[in-house]
């Protein structure tokens, strides 16, 4: 008995424990995994975020660029130690930048929500100015270019705006400006119309179908869309010679600028006319608020704009043209990627001067202390051409011209400043600060595989002042450029420019 009880109770016992054996030996039930999803709702590239409804897509580019015979990306030596032409300046200027892009979209029962941000980060090679401030000092110092710091960089926002129901809120394209900017088929900077940069903004744009859009913005100005107000009285030696005729003398912001668009986006093209209206407002003639300041005065910009697609000569050549007119709006023309004051350095075969100069400086309005302000008048187009040799090369023709033109009263109030203070030789008579701002140029384009790009980019620019033929005018030393105490005959100028570049799309 005491036997078979003992087999008894073992076999329980053995059966027990593989029973719970195998119930270890089970699989758990795995959670299951949630796949990223494609979203075919706005194009190619958006997926889904998980667990949302909302679509993303990430782009962007890395792009390295090197420029010959400039100090700065884009822009040929129109200034500083670039425009000076000597020891300073660079025979060649280099960039880096990683761009991101990132865009997210809802459908909702009001219509779409996007955002949209695009992020870079940029690392340009600077240059070095003269540190000296006596003839017998000859040391330089490292100056960092926009976007650039020795062995860093420096972060950019270019995008950062929401959209719904027909309203844009944030930092996006400014409404004036046409989709390929001071870009109608180049990189390097163009005047004629206003600038790529984007800008704060609210907008609300009406689509009536068939590609007509009708847009209406109120955007900031301080950053992007003025020049200088430029207080006459207060003028330098100095300063003239760096083609700036007085204090810089903004105020603070009282009025967005108030901005109308109208286009047409279909299959054969783009038609577009842009409005904008600028407020001018200045700080005060003196150091202190009882000095008195002028009147604010509303300055305008008009633009339109032709874009011609699949033209005869190729699959997908296009022609941009772009035209603008501003009064006391300058930067809706000489945008903010372009200097506002030039002062451009060469030989000179007039006897008695040391070298020749061309300068001469952008404004939106010029007063002298007790007056109002006295509007600047610019105008100007550009335009490029494109032709795909095949879906590997293609080439392009550009150019651009632009014009500033100052006032009879302007006019007095500067050439009396820069008689008297630059000695300029043919007086009063021989004195006009109007000048013109040209570029013509060239770029052809290798794709050997998608979305990879070598560019490059020839470009000449003309300054073309209008101060009498053989005047000269005596300036101070000029420490930063190294350029001495001396006369300088008054003479056009240009400069040759060559980009090449780098890109790889994502």
């Amino acid at each position: 008995m005491k036997m078979v009880k003992s087999l008894l109770l073992g076999s329980a016992a053995g059966l027990i424990a593989a029973g719970g054996a195998q119930a270890a030996d089970l699989p758990v039930k795995a959670k299951a995994i949630e796949y990223v999803k494609i979203c075919s709702l706005y194009g190619a590239g958006f997926y889904y975020i998980p667990g949302t409804d909302t679509c993303i897509k990430l782009g962007g580019y890395l792009r390295a660029d090197a420029l010959l015979a400039t100090s700065s990306d884009f822009n040929a030596a129109t200034g500083g130690v670039a425009g000076a032409r000597n020891r300073l300046s660079n025979y060649y200027t280099t960039r880096a930048r990683q761009d991101l892009q990132i865009d997210t979209r809802t459908a909702t029962e009001y219509g779409v929500v996007r955002t949209f941000a695009e992020l870079t980060f940029t690392w340009t090679s600077g240059t070095y100015s003269g540190a000296g401030t006596t003839a017998a000092n000859g040391s330089t110092a490292y100056t960092s270019s926009v976007g650039s710091a020795v062995a860093g960089g420096a972060l950019g926002v270019y995008y950062a705006f929401i959209q719904f129901a027909g309203f844009t809120f944030g930092k996006a394209e400014s409404q004036f400006r046409t989709p390929w900017a001071e870009y109608p088929a180049n990189n390097f900077e163009l005047p004629g119309s206003a600038g790529w940069d984007p800008v704060n903004q609210v907008t609300y744009t009406a689509d009536f179908g068939q590609g007509i859009t009708a847009s209406f913005s109120a955007q900031d100005q301080v950053a992007n869309y003025t020049t200088n107000l430029w207080n006459v009285s207060s003028a330098t030696a100095a300063g003239i010679g760096t083609g700036s005729y007085g204090a810089n003398d903004i105020g603070g912001s009282r009025a967005p600028d108030l901005v109308a668009r109208f286009r047409v986006d279909q299959a054969w093209g783009l038609f577009q006319a842009s409005f904008a209206a600028h407020d001018n407002h200045a700080a005060y003639y003196g150091a202190s608020e009882v000095t008195g300041h002028p009147g604010d005065k509303w300055g305008w910009a008009g633009q339109v704009a032709l874009s011609i697609k699949n033209i005869p000569t190729g699959a997908g050549d296009t022609i941009n043209l772009t035209g603008v007119y501003t009064n006391g709006a300058s930067a809706y023309n000489f945008h903010d990627y372009l200097p506002s004051t030039y002062a451009m350095y060469g030989g000179t075969g007039l006897a008695g001067a040391y070298q020749s100069l061309g300068f001469g400086g952008v404004s939106d309005s010029v007063f002298v202390t007790g007056a109002g302000q006295e509007l600047t008048t610019t105008y100007g187009f550009n335009g490029g051409y494109t032709h795909n040799w095949d879906p590997y090369w293609n080439t392009s023709i550009f150019g651009a011209w632009a014009a500033v033109r100052y006032n009879n009263t302007a006019k007095g109030y500067i050439c009396g400043t820069v008689v008297a203070t630059v000695a300029l030789s043919s007086g009063l008579a021989g004195c006009n600060p109007d000048f013109n701002y040209a570029v013509v140029g060239t770029k052809t384009s290798w794709t050997p595989v998608r979305n990879l790009t070598f560019t490059g980019e020839l470009a000449y620019m003309m300054l073309d002042q209008k101060y009498a033929s053989g005047s000269n005018v005596t300036l101070p030393l000029q420490s930063g450029i190294a350029k001495p105490a001396a006369a300088y005959e008054l003479k056009d100028q240009n400069s040759l420019v060559l980009l090449l570049r780098a890109q790889r799309n994502f």
